[in-house]
């Protein structure tokens, strides 16, 4: 933690684009950082600049820009400084008129521009200023309004003063940025920062006791630095923040709040490159969240395939459910799912569509079956995050072993049977048909009178009980009526469900055709792309007055499409009429129940006339054969008697 090169992440270069008024020596301050001397000639513009991975310890190469500040290239410069890593911003140190500038135009433009890159400030020509000048009173008005700003310092051309310096603290900017770990403004770290330390801290802590002891501290100092710390230098650590914090250390060694802190310190004191050094060396990029590379999530091979959790990563989730229920009533409270997550970047089901998928407590605590019917769920939509989020919470196994990529649909189909464990199910239907309150019924949540349309989709997640204990997770998908459109223009948009249910209002004709027409919609996407899937009716508000004509007309059409009769269901009287099971049930049955439509009646027709005509043929043939067998025994034996 004291010594050892810097990790500059995964970046190839650095390109860094400097600007500033006219005559502010931008591009004498870039031809004596390249040449390592002053050129009194230097042109008024030049071309880009190299300077080589081995200028720098950071051994990362950089490319600067020289721009123009006439007003006919403002286009060419807006470009450039929307290409920049690092923007260095230029005043001449005996032109006052062009440090004002800076506040009256340039960061302005900066942000005009959106210009998300950290900003350099660079006074040139410190050579030919004569009035003392305090730099740090200067600045800090103008840093405290302007946060984009990194670094400000002033440089000669002329004496090679701090030239190169100038682009050391952008490449430094870049490589190793402030803004993710450090808050200037109340000088602590960032939330996400101390989540992502907080992880660290604890992987390192391997006796679990609260502190890093010193042989801890070592190995730590090794990992991240490829350098032992001495014994006088692990009591000069802990000295170091036992004057600062006393809380810092502790009879074991180092504690967290000393952990945290000596990291705070290095960033105060212009080292921030120690504490990327150790986010990189456990696996975080710059968003500190941990990089692809480290993640190797295993790909489906297929779209029809799915992602599941394995059963060692479900025990896994029940052993910190059990660790985390602090109290021991069977439920995490939103403060015991806090410090579960606390070494995630963030919560990971705070936002849809995970917020509100899963049944939950009047307080907002989760059961274990919800806790792990949200992890099927991430799995399912995003197994990328899902994996992440397991290791953020101590999982340190691969991802072959947490994850299981099943088995595709379409070979399901043909063995007439699926192995998951995880069944995603597509819910359409018209407006005010009832699918909402489906969704909020497989929650368990009352039903309620007041209609709010659904924008977007939504989505809902439960562990359905089926014969003889078999327990399913059932994943409920809203797809609204105005965004099937959307759905379908993606021919691959079926292939991830194991089943679609159509809802409608069973009160009324014009809800049943609605849900018959998206029916053939879905059915036949499904038989053009080859991932058709088990559909059902679902004959919504059975409380209110029959419609007799409703009843007839959809009997009809399931007979028609040979699909299951409709699953009469009343959410506001509970009378669910066991449609979950029932869903799942279809899912376990990929080959049934699958809507047959015109088109898929005639190339069945086409393939039976086919089929019969082939045997016709076949039996032909074999006809002629045997007698033309019978003819020449036949011959034979006459042949003989003569």
């Amino acid at each position: 933690m004291l010594s050892g090169g810097p990790i500059s992440g995964a970046r190839t270069s650095v390109r860094i684009v400097v600007v500033g008024d006219r005559g502010t020596g931008k591009s004498s301050l870039i031809a004596a950082a390249a040449a390592e001397t002053f050129r009194p000639d230097v042109p008024p513009l030049l071309p880009p600049t190299r300077l080589p991975a081995d200028f720098y310890p950071e051994n990362t190469p950089i490319v600067i820009i020289d721009t123009s500040s006439s007003l006919e290239n403002r286009g060419r410069l807006a470009e450039e400084l929307k290409r920049a890593d690092a923007v260095v911003l230029t005043y001449a140190c005996d032109q006052p008129s062009t440090l004002n500038r800076l506040s009256s135009f340039w960061l302005h433009e900066l942000r005009r521009l959106e210009i998300r890159a950290p900003v350099i400030v660079a006074g040139c020509k410190l050579d030919r200023r004569d009035a003392e000048y305090n730099l740090s009173v200067e600045m800090l008005p103008l840093m405290q309004q302007f946060r984009e700003i990194e670094t400000c310092i002033e440089c000669s051309a002329a004496n090679m003063l701090q030239v190169q310096e100038v682009f050391y603290f952008a490449q430094k900017a870049v490589l190793h940025p402030t803004a993710p770990l450090f808050d200037q403004e109340t000088q602590a770290l960032k939330p996400r920062c101390v989540r992502a330390l907080k992880r660290i801290f604890i992987l390192c802590d391997h006796d679990m006791d609260g502190a890093l002891n010193d042989e801890e501290l070592n190995e730590f100092q090794v990992k991240c630095f490829n350098a032992p710390l001495q014994p006088a230098e692990i009591v000069g650590v802990k000295r170091v923040v036992q004057e600062k914090l006393h809380e810092g250390v502790n009879e074991f060694g180092l504690t967290l709040t000393g952990f945290l802190f000596l990291h705070a310190l290095f960033i105060e004191k212009g080292r921030i490159e120690t504490t990327w050094t150790v986010l990189r060396k456990f696996g975080y990029n710059d968003e500190l969240k941990l990089r692809d590379d480290y993640l190797s999530i295993p790909n489906k091979k297929a779209p029809d395939q799915s992602v599941e959790l394995t059963s060692e990563a479900i025990e896994f989730l029940k052993g910190i459910f059990s660790t985390f229920d602090d109290d021991k009533d069977e439920v995490l409270r939103e403060s015991e799912l806090e410090d579960l997550f606390s070494t995630a970047p963030e919560s990971p089901w705070d936002e849809v569509p995970y917020r509100d998928a899963v049944e939950r407590t009047p307080w907002r605590g989760l059961s274990l079956s919800g806790f792990l019917s949200e992890w099927a769920l991430m799995t399912s939509l995003d197994p990328a995050q899902s994996i992440a989020n397991l290791i953020y919470v101590g999982h340190n196994c691969n991802a072959e072993s947490a994850l299981n990529i099943t088995r595709r649909r379409t070979v399901d189909r043909k063995k007439q049977h699926t192995e998951r464990n995880v069944f995603q199910c597509l819910v359409f239907g018209p407006k005010r048909a009832g699918k909402s309150a489906l969704l909020m019924s497989l929650l368990g949540r009352p039903f309620s009178e007041n209609y709010i349309p659904t924008i977007g989709e939504q989505c809902v997640v439960n562990i359905v009980d089926q014969y003889k204990g078999n327990k399913k997770t059932l994943i409920l998908r809203e797809i609204p009526e105005d965004g099937v459109q959307k759905l379908l223009s993606d021919k691959e948009s079926l292939a991830a469900s194991d089943v679609a249910v159509f809802v409608y209002d069973s009160s009324s004709e014009h809800s049943l055709k609605a849900a018959i027409e998206l029916l053939s919609n879905v059915a036949r996407q499904g038989e053009e792309t080859g991932f058709g899937m088990p559909c059902l009716l679902i004959a919504a508000k059975n409380d209110l007055d029959s419609n007799s004509t409703v009843n007839k007309d959809s009997a009809k059409i399931c007979l028609d499409m040979r699909m299951d009769a409709p699953i009469p269901v009343s959410v506001k009287e509970r009378d669910l009429n066991d449609v979950f099971s029932r869903i799942v049930n279809a899912a376990e049955r990929p080959h049934l129940s699958i809507p047959e439509t015109d088109l898929s009646r005639s190339r069945k027709r086409y393939r039976q006339i086919v089929t019969n005509t082939f045997m016709c043929l076949s039996v032909g043939a074999a006809a002629t054969f045997i007698g033309l067998a019978a003819y020449r025994a036949y011959a034979a034996r006459k042949n003989s008697s003569s």
